[in-house]
C-alpha cells in the first residue's frame, strides 16, 4: 500500500495568490499545454503545471521552489492558455511572495508589495534626504554656478548611499542563503554535480547573453530590452564606482568635464537605461491582452527605473542649460528614486537578479539542461 501523504491547503494562501495579480489561477484545469508550449522549461519535472496546481490548492511550499524562478514569464503560457488562467502571471505573483517569504522584516516586504504603502515608502528617502540638508545648512538652493555638490557634497551622499546599499546587500543575502538551504531540502533535494564557484561563472555567463530569454516567443524582444537595461546599470555601477574610488583614494571628487571618459560612460549608460525601459514599456503595453498586462509588483521597477533614468537625464540637461530653480529639485527627486531603488531592491523585484541566478545555478548543477 502506497504511503498516505497529508495535504494542507492554506485558503489564505489562495487569496493572497488572487489579490496579488493571480486572481485567474483558478481557471486552470490541468491540461499541461502551458508546460508544453513553454521553451525555457527542463525536460525533467517541468513547469508552470505542477505550480498552477499548487497555487491552486493553497500548497504555500510552492515560493519556495526554485522552478518558479526559471520561469522568465515568456507568456507563452500564457497566449496559449485554453481556459486564460494566465500562468505567466501566477508564475510572477509565486516570485513576489517567494521574495516577501525570504526578506527581512517581513513586514517590510509586505508593505513593498502593496500600492497603498507607496507614499510612506517614498516619504523615507524624502524625509532622510531632507534632513541631511538641514543638518548640514542647505536647505536654500545655492548661489552661483550649477554644481550639485554645493547641495549634496560627496561625503553625505555617500554615507548615506552606502549606508543604504550595505543594508540591502546585507537583507538579500540573508534571504538568499535560507533559500539556497531550502531547495538543497525535500522535496527539492537532488543530487548537485560539480562545485558553486565551477557552475557560477557559466550560470553567469547565460544570464548575461540572456541565452533563455531568446527562447521567448510571444515577448522575443523583451530579451534586447532587457539586456540594454542590465549594461545600462553596468555601465552606471562602473561610473559610480569609479567616482567613489576617486574620491576616497586620490581625493579627487568632480565635476567632471563632458567628454570625459567618466561622463562618456554615464551618457551611453542613461540612454542604454532609458530606451530600454521605454521599450520595455511599450511592449507590455502593446501584448498586454495576450500575455497580460502586468502586476503592481512588475510595473513598480519599472517606473521606478525609469524615474532614476528620467531624473537623471532631467537635471544633467538643467544643469547645461543653467537653470538652476529645476537643476537642484530635479537632482534631489534623482537621489530619491535611487535610494527608493536600491535600498528596497531585496523586497522588490529587482532581488530576481539574485533569486534567479541561484535557482538556475541549482539547476544546472542538477543536470536540468541549464
Amino acid at each position: 500500500m502506497a504511503d498516505e501523504i497529508l495535504i494542507k491547503p492554506d485558503l489564505q494562501f489562495v487569496k493572497r495568490i488572487m489579490a496579488a495579480g493571480g486572481q485567474d489561477a483558478k481557471k486552470c484545469y490541468q491540461c499541461d499545454t502551458c508546460s508544453v508550449v513553454c521553451n525555457p522549461t527542463p525536460e525533467e519535472n517541468p513547469f508552470p503545471r505542477k505550480e498552477m496546481l499548487k497555487a491552486q490548492w493553497g500548497l504555500k511550499d510552492v515560493v519556495k521552489s526554485p522552478d518558479i524562478w526559471l520561469c522568465h514569464q515568456c507568456s507563452d503560457c500564457t497566449v496559449y492558455c485554453p481556459r486564460g488562467a494566465k500562468p505567466g502571471e501566477v508564475m510572477g505573483v509565486l516570485r513576489q511572495m517567494c521574495i516577501e517569504h525570504y526578506a527581512i522584516p517581513p513586514i517590510l516586504a509586505r508593505m513593498v508589495g502593496d500600492y497603498r504603502f507607496l507614499p510612506l515608502l517614498i516619504a523615507l528617502p524624502v524625509v532622510l534626504l531632507l534632513l541631511a540638508l538641514k543638518v548640514t545648512g542647505r536647505l536654500a538652493i545655492p548661489e552661483g554656478d550649477i554644481v550639485f555638490a554645493k547641495m549634496f557634497p560627496w561625503y553625505v551622499i555617500d554615507v548615506i548611499f552606502v549606508g543604504a546599499a550595505a543594508f540591502a546587500v546585507f537583507v538579500l543575502a540573508q534571504g538568499v542563503m535560507r533559500y539556497w538551504r531550502d531547495i538543497n531540502a525535500e522535496p527539492w533535494k537532488v543530487k548537485l554535480k560539480g562545485s558553486v564557484m565551477s557552475n557560477l561563472v557559466p550560470t553567469l555567463t547565460q544570464i548575461v547573453k540572456h541565452e533563455k530569454f531568446k527562447l521567448c516567443e510571444t515577448t522575443f524582444a523583451r530579451s534586447l530590452n532587457h539586456l540594454m537595461v542590465f549594461f545600462g546599470f553596468v555601465f552606471l555601477g562602473a561610473v559610480t564606482a569609479w567616482a567613489f574610488v576617486k574620491e576616497w583614494v586620490f581625493h579627487s571628487p568632480g565635476p567632471y568635464f563632458l567628454l570625459s571618459p567618466i561622463k562618456i560612460l554615464a551618457i551611453i549608460g542613461t540612454a542604454l537605461l532609458l530606451y530600454g525601459i521605454y521599450q520595455i514599456i511599450v511592449a507590455r503595453k502593446a501584448n498586454a491582452d495576450k500575455a497580460g498586462y502586468g502586476t503592481y509588483f512588475d510595473w513598480q521597477l519599472i517606473y521606478a527605473i525609469a524615474a532614476v533614468g528620467v531624473t537623471g537625464l532631467g537635471a544633467w540637461v538643467f544643469r547645461l542649460m543653467g537653470v538652476k530653480i529645476l537643476a537642484y529639485p530635479t537632482y534631489f527627486l534623482h537621489l530619491t528614486s535611487i535610494f527608493f531603488l536600491f535600498f528596497y531592491a531585496p523586497y522588490t523585484k529587482l532581488a530576481h537578479l539574485v533569486y534567479r541566478t541561484v535557482a538556475m545555478l541549482h539547476a544546472r548543477m542538477s543536470d536540468r539542461g541549464f
